[in-house]
């Protein structure tokens, strides 16, 4: 027998199990709107009455389980007690679930997050699906809000606090094989027999998964012990005046059980809060970046990168990955080398020690100093040394014996793509696909148009950038592009700071006060001192003399930054040491941040991207430019420097919205 609502599909098998199916009414994926939680509810109160043997839940699409709340539905949220009334229905609903009398169970095959996770928690059982795509996450902290429907309360209790908060601070996820080894799930199993595991485990009668005693006194009598030490890890790596939500989950936890709706002072300062919003604006940022990969045609299966160096060896490491056979190109195999050993620690990382996956990518990195690959490729990416007439001859011989529908790319960071595309016979073919250093880190891809391009030919490039799990930046071919253009400026100032005597330390931790990831000396020193005269040299020509006398002495005297343990700091074990900061001059931040600002207006201007929204999400992205701002012209927009000092934005930094 089947019922039908308008977001659920009831079916009941001979066995008197209820399987309800989610189905998310004229949407892609399924998400939890009021509509689809008021609906829950109501399915629920009926089984109350005519109860199943058991019941599982599932997704009837294939998109995943759930992706959460509706995150359209909470940025229409006005005042308090529209906040309120959101949290209270699903922590209702999810009660009444975990009150059944009757067996409950999720089958878990997809994504699962936020507010999917909490109804899975809700129930009695968890089988999750062990494909790729399959991933389980608290992630709202990454939109500066907390788990309400009792995912708080409910996760620490499954599988212990200390990995509970972890999950919950960071937003970060788990594929299936590991929700199975913390014990979020209670089964992990392959597609072809999830639905007969979910029938044998909902009517088991198997006791639901206890912790142990130690992990019962940390998540009880000694919850402040573990309360005080997250509170540290979080300070470590956020502010609370710019990330109140991870502190805000640690109190609510420890003070009120998780239970939001008793959190009234805490949750007073996290929904509504200009945090939030900001990350919510992120969060769209990233859907729409994630779009312009949506239209290329045909998933690229075999990529061949010509340049075996940090860069280029990460690029082919990354696309092998992300499930691509590549080809890898330089003078010898011996230079190819040391990038396949870098390959093969990212992958024992990646796949925590899973022997057999890790060799399995390895395998489809191929090294190949003869350049066969070209032939066969679908994208082929240039990653060499920065000199234009090398390049313009590596792409006379490639576009040779490319197919002529595979994707030209160059990673260039600082040579034009006109320059570069007069060598070919079709020079509309060329398209920059411009990665970031370390690769597997950073999730922007600038995708730069040059004069003349071919738009199909960019088209396959944002596919090929979605399908390696990156963001695409579209962008035109100008010095430095987006991300370049306006981080060189923010550096350079920094370092002329420096250059004044005012210590590294200090710069550093004005811009970490500011919210920035990293300082702008530390982060000179990861990228490489000479790189970093070098594209100052590219993009600024003469301009480069005026570059910090300190810079270049320590460029000549062979002190690179991190990779050569000397820089401004002295590092050991891949960390700047750096002595204490002391106090901060006023103004410092709003000097070294107002040439970024200004010149990520000026790529709006001169239409390097379309529009602001744009350039917030590539400097976002891109450059780890402060999340919780919105993005540089979003922070402009809000007030800037003024606003968090109570008084009219700084001339300088108006002027950067006008100029």
């Amino acid at each position: 027998m089947t019922v039908s609502y308008k977001n659920w599909r009831i079916e009941r098998d001979a066995e008197g199990l209820a399987w309800l199916w989610f189905d998310r009414c004229e949407a892609a994926t399924n998400t939890l709107s009021g509509e689809a939680l008021e609906e829950l509810e109501r399915i629920l109160q009926a089984f109350d009455g005519a109860p199943p043997k058991g019941l599982v839940i599932g997704s009837a699409k294939p998109a995943g389980f759930i992706a959460g709340a509706d995150i359209h539905e909470f940025t229409a949220l006005d005042n308090p007690e529209a906040a309120r009334a959101l949290i209270e229905r699903g922590w209702r609903t999810f009660n009444r679930l975990a009150a059944a009398r009757y067996p409950t169970l999720a089958l878990v095959r997809g994504h699962c997050l936020g507010g999917g996770l909490e109804l899975a928690l809700a129930c009695r059982y968890r089988v999750v699906v062990d494909e790729p795509g399959t991933r389980l996450a608290l992630p709202e902290v990454m939109l500066g809000i907390v788990p309400g429907w009792g995912g708080m309360q409910r996760l620490p209790a499954l599988i212990g606090p200390a990995l509970a908060l972890d999950l919950m601070l960071t937003g970060k996820g788990v594929d299936a094989r590991r929700a199975r080894r913390i014990g979020l799930a209670d089964e992990c199993v392959p597609p072809r027999v999830m639905e007969n595991a979910a029938r044998m485990l909902v009517v088991s009668g198997r006791a639901p998964r206890r912790l142990p005693f130690m992990q019962r006194l940390l998540n009880g009598p000694l919850k402040a012990v573990v309360a005080g030490k997250a509170r540290k890890q979080a300070a470590s790596r956020v502010r609370p005046q710019h990330y109140p939500a991870p502190f805000a989950i640690i109190d609510i936890w420890a003070r009120h059980d998780g239970n939001a709706l008793a959190a009234e002072r805490e949750m007073a300062g996290i929904f509504g809060s200009q945090t939030a919003k900001n990350l919510v604006r992120v969060f769209f940022l990233q859907e729409r970046l994630k779009g312009f990969g949506k239209d290329g045609d045909g998933v690229p299966r075999r990529v061949h990168v010509v340049g075996a160096g940090v860069m280029g060896g990460d690029i082919a490491a990354w696309c092998a990955l992300r499930g691509m056979t590549v080809t890898l190109q330089d003078q010898s195999v011996e230079r190819i080398a040391p990038a396949i050993a870098r390959a093969a620690k990212l992958y024992d990382k990646k796949f925590r020690g899973d022997a057999k996956q890790a060799r399995f990518t390895l395998d489809r990195l191929i090294a190949d100093p003869q350049g066969h690959g070209a032939a066969h490729a679908d994208v082929i990416i240039e990653a060499i040394f920065e000199n234009l007439e090398a390049k313009r001859e590596l792409f006379r011989s490639l576009e040779a014996r490319a197919r002529p529908d595979a994707v030209l790319a160059t990673n260039t960071s600082s040579l034009r793509l006109e320059d570069i595309a007069g060598a070919l016979d079709n020079p509309a073919r060329l398209v920059g696909i411009h990665f970031f250093n370390p690769v597997a880190m950073m999730p922007l891809v600038e995708v730069v148009e040059g004069a003349g391009a071919d738009p199909q030919a960019l088209k396959r490039a944002a596919a090929f950038v979605r399908a390696i799990d990156k963001l695409p930046q579209p962008v035109k071919s100008a010095p430095g592009f987006l991300v370049n253009a306006v981080r060189g400026p923010y550096m350079l100032e920094a370092l002329r700071c420096v250059e004044e005597g005012i210590a590294p330390e200090v710069v550093d931790e004005a811009l970490l006060a500011f919210g920035m990831p990293m300082g702008p000396v530390e982060l000179v020193d990861t990228v490489g001192l000479d790189i970093a005269v070098a594209a100052g040299k590219a993009l600024a020509g003469d301009a480069a003399a005026e570059a910090p006398q300190r810079l270049l002495e320590l460029v000549a005297a062979g002190r690179l930054g991190k990779k050569s343990g000397q820089g401004y700091y002295r590092w050991e074990g891949g960390k700047a040491v750096k002595g204490a900061a002391g106090s901060v001059p006023d103004g410092l931040a709003e000097r070294i941040l107002t040439p970024l600002l200004r010149a990520a207006q000026r790529c709006v201007d001169q239409g390097v991207v379309s529009d602001a929204e744009l350039a917030d999400a590539g400097v976002i992205f891109g450059t780890g430019f402060a999340p919780f701002t919105g993005g540089p012209l979003n922070f402009l927009r809000q007030g800037g420097f003024g606003r968090r000092g109570g008084a009219a934005a700084p001339a300088a930094v108006a002027a950067a919205a006008t100029h």
